[in-house]
């Protein structure tokens, strides 16, 4: 009896050691370790070469991460739209579109701020609803369908703009009604040790745990995931595929009108090409973080730490003294060695469960 209750006890430390193993594989096959990696490698880089330079300092820290917070909550809704297998380059524009509606109401008609913030939002709703509707009804790639909103956008917003004012900029938006206690709730700062810390550092980490949530811990978090791995599966097995890609894109103009509030807000103006490009910085970031272009694979955290990445860097190369001219060159160059560390990073992973 002791022999057998030994031998039955021996198979089991086996398996407790081969488990052991297990949590460092999934660990590694995690879509955001190489930017983990890429961030932790970033951050050091600049200590070094800026940290008495101010990187270092509260009021460094403020700055990028300041910046990596407006491109963040953008990210992150856009990470999860390409998990679903779909892209939106019409953001940037809806951004533009969005402050302009949100200052040109109270600056030239006079309206309360609250419900030009409020017209500013349905717009935005509307517009991520056609862009799911559009790609949806015509099958259309989606890059397509999204570079012609973009540019639909962004002309009638510069048209619109000018017929009414004759300028691309709308000014004046601290005197309007509601704008102190607007700007309360999206733009107003925390000051911490004589640095100012935007609210929009917790919108964007806020935005990044619900996606968080949302997608390891819910239906409709399978629901992405399915529809970016295999569209026809995902449909076969009940999945609403339609719902799921209108309410994706709606997420993302509702994550660019977002900015564009806190942009319009922090700047007390409005400017029409404002957002320009960060549609393409977006992407980036989401890549960088680990997510696959093709869909089926990727985070939320990923995401948050792109932007993280790109924070750092556009203001550790101000401190840094580096001409900012050569901030697309450190990102294009990031993007390439992101893309080619997460893909080592998985495959491996992968190897070691075989």
């Amino acid at each position: 009896m002791p022999a057998t209750q030994g031998a039955a006890v021996r198979p089991a430390t086996s398996d407790e050691r081969v488990t052991a193993v297990n949590p460092l594989r999934r660990l590694l096959v995690r879509p955001e370790m190489g930017a983990l990696a890429g961030a932790i490698g970033v951050w050091v880089f600049f200590a070094i070469v800026a940290g008495g330079r101010g990187f270092l300092s509260l009021r460094g820290t403020a700055n990028y991460l300041e910046v990596a917070a407006q491109l963040g909550i953008l990210a992150v809704a856009v990470a999860l739209l390409m998990i679903g297998g779909e892209f939106d380059l019409s953001i940037g524009s809806t951004i533009g579109a969005s402050g302009i509606i949100l200052a040109l109401f109270p600056v030239e008609y006079g309206w309360n701020i609250w419900p030009a913030m409020l017209v500013s939002l349905a717009f935005a709703l509307l517009i991520g609803f056609l862009n799911g509707l559009l790609v949806l009804r015509t099958g259309l790639p989606s890059f397509i369908v999204t570079l012609g909103t973009l540019l639909i956008i962004r002309g009638a917003t510069t048209g619109a703009t000018r017929q009414v004012t004759g300028r691309t900029v709308v000014g004046g938006l601290d005197d309007v009604p509601g704008y102190e206690a607007l700007h309360g709730v999206f733009a107003r700062g925390v000051t911490v040790g004589g640095a100012s810390f935007s609210v929009s550092i917790l919108w964007w980490l806020g935005i990044a745990a619900v996606a968080t949530w949302v997608l390891l811990r819910t239906s409709f978090g399978n629901w992405i995931f399915g529809v970016g791995g295999n569209l026809q599966a995902a449909r076969n097995v009940g999945v609403p595929v339609s719902m799921v890609k209108i309410v994706l894109f709606m997420t993302t103009a509702v994550a660019a009108w977002l900015v564009a509030i806190i942009q319009v807000l922090d700047a007390r103006s409005a400017d029409v090409v404002r957002g320009e490009g960060r549609e393409f910085t977006a992407i980036i970031a989401v890549v960088i973080g680990g997510t696959l272009l093709t869909g089926g694979y990727g985070s939320a955290i990923g995401a948050v730490l792109g932007a993280l990445i790109y924070g750092m860097v556009s203001q550790g190369l101000v401190f840094a003294g580096v001409d900012p001219g050569w901030e697309d060159a450190a990102l294009g160059a990031m993007l390439v060695v992101a893309v080619l560390v997460n893909r080592w990073i998985r495959t491996r992973a992968m190897e070691g469960r075989r």
